[in-house]
């Protein structure tokens, strides 16, 4: 009897690491967003981690870590170097990640060291102010600017080079003003200089439109002053004119999605891949990415992979017109 309780308990537990070795890529997901709460990569993950959820993709609500340092790079070598096989793993990135590889800001790592995962949709970038602010248009802010540039300082979700840096120095140089000249303040993510800007440190922020949004829906004390867009948003935005519109022609689409690491499995990662492709084709999908602020830009897999080596090569051609350092 007691060689069958035995027999009973050993295949019990042989039962239990048999269920664990079959864990798949969906169980106890995780997404890293690499900077800190509150900006455009805490949105992005938070959307893959709804949908994912209310359309029973997964069983448990996917888990939000975060991970600043860098603005990405810290999170970029974490996968590459101590975590490139985790299944279950998926990190946020953004136009601005893919422009800060483009200079060689995520160290000896480049584009070809991660697996690119899905795109899930699409942003622009956006000129913000807190709500007490005078400046009432971009005239009001190139004038200020003109006037003396060492009285407006912008924030900015990372240093010279970086995505909302680049916003600030095209809009600068529409306007004929030198981007050097500028005054800027790095910080880690969009939450963090959105504070700041509440805070009176900084005067302006270049960050992003659904950032903006979301910001204002949770009671920011904010104002979005234009969006770098070919046409005006839908939604609580509508009212807000583009840059276009008050005679700057500056445009920043940002795309926002996902990667994972190295060695990821080709059967996990088509898993992943698979499971993004069919839940952006739901009209739910759809709902909820409009609710965030983002437009339909849906891409994974292969198609990914081939947009972003050809967006690197743009950025690594805007960083050199702007005399920055590029990484190859």
């Amino acid at each position: 009897m007691r060689l069958h309780h035995v027999s009973l308990a050993a295949v019990a537990c042989a039962g239990l690491m048999s269920l664990s070795a079959l864990a798949g890529p969906l169980d106890k997901t995780e997404c890293i967003a690499p900077a800190k709460p509150g900006g455009g990569f805490d949105l992005t993950c938070k959307v893959a981690q709804t949908a994912l959820l209310e359309g029973k993709y997964v069983v448990d609500p996917m888990r939000v870590s975060y991970m600043p340092g860098g603005i990405g790079a810290v999170a970029y070598n974490a996968i590459v170097a101590q975590r490139p096989d985790e299944n279950n793993t998926i990190v946020a990135f953004s136009g601005g990640s893919l422009l800060n590889l483009a200079q060689g800001k995520f160290g000896r790592y480049n584009e070809n060291d991660v697996r690119w995962l899905a795109a899930i949709g699409s942003d622009f970038g956006a000129v913000i102010v807190a709500d007490n602010s005078p400046f009432k248009s971009i005239k009001d802010l190139v004038a200020a600017i003109k006037a003396d540039p060492s009285k407006v300082v912008f924030g900015a979700g990372g240093s010279v080079g970086s995505q909302d840096w680049m916003k600030a120095a095209l809009t600068a140089r529409a306007a004929g003003l030198d981007p050097k000249a500028m005054r800027f303040v790095a910080f880690e993510g969009g939450g963090e200089a959105i504070t700041a800007l509440q805070g009176g440190h900084v005067q302006v922020y270049s960050g992003d439109a659904a950032e903006a949004e979301e910001q204002l829906k949770a009671g920011a004390k904010i104002r979005v002053l234009a969006i770098l867009a070919d046409k005006r948003q839908e939604g609580s935005l509508s009212a807000v004119p583009t840059m276009k519109e008050q005679g700057y022609d500056v445009q920043w689409p940002i795309i926002r999605g996902f990667f994972m690491g190295p060695k990821v499995s080709d059967a996990d990662f088509k898993v992943w891949s698979d499971t993004f492709a069919k839940m952006m084709a739901t009209p739910a999908y759809d709902k909820l990415r409009a609710e965030r602020g983002m437009f339909k830009f849906a891409m994974t897999g292969k198609e990914l992979d081939a947009f972003i080596k050809d967006r690197m090569v743009a950025y690594r051609q805007l960083a050199k017109d702007f005399n920055l350092k590029v990484a190859q």
